[in-house]
């Protein structure tokens, strides 16, 4: 695996989404220190199971408290992250701070997800001001996705 073809975009800036792009197979950088933050998960390439799985753990394990995801099999991604936080907790009660709320949208414009993440997506227990766009794809769209998203 090549862990160092992604793009890291390190905004602090509170009303724009962080941008980060994997490839598939590649490592997902470390986003703690956006914790706890919402993630929006853009899928336009196919993955392996395994992979898909590795990349919920790790988005969990970060602080991610609310994943939505866009794109090619958005309803594993939903699956894959809920399973991630239930193995977490190792099958156990999950403390609500912890807790992961999980969306797939296969039938929406991405649009209406950028609005959904801007005005919906809250979490019972804790504040989630900071936004992450994870578009799994081979090609850069920062520019494109972060300018659609201030427009939601």
């Amino acid at each position: 695996m090549d862990h160092k073809r992604y793009r890291f975009d390190q905004r602090r800036e509170l009303s724009l989404p962080h941008y980060v792009q994997v490839s598939p197979g590649d490592s997902l950088p470390d986003l703690s220190s956006f914790a706890p933050f919402k993630a929006i998960v853009i899928v336009e390439e196919l993955v392996s199971n395994t992979w898909r799985n590795q990349i919920s753990v790790a988005l969990v394990r970060s602080g991610c408290r609310f994943m939505m995801a866009w794109g090619r099999d958005c309803a594993l991604w939903d699956d894959s992250v809920d399973w991630a936080n239930i193995e977490q907790f190792k099958f156990g009660r999950i403390p609500e701070s912890a807790f992961v709320m999980t969306t797939w949208h296969d039938d929406e414009s991405l649009a209406n997800v950028f609005r959904f993440a801007k005005r919906g997506a809250m979490h019972d227990a804790v504040n989630l001001s900071t936004t992450v766009i994870l578009h799994i794809a081979l090609e850069d769209k920062a520019q494109e996705f972060t300018a659609e998203y201030e427009l939601a």
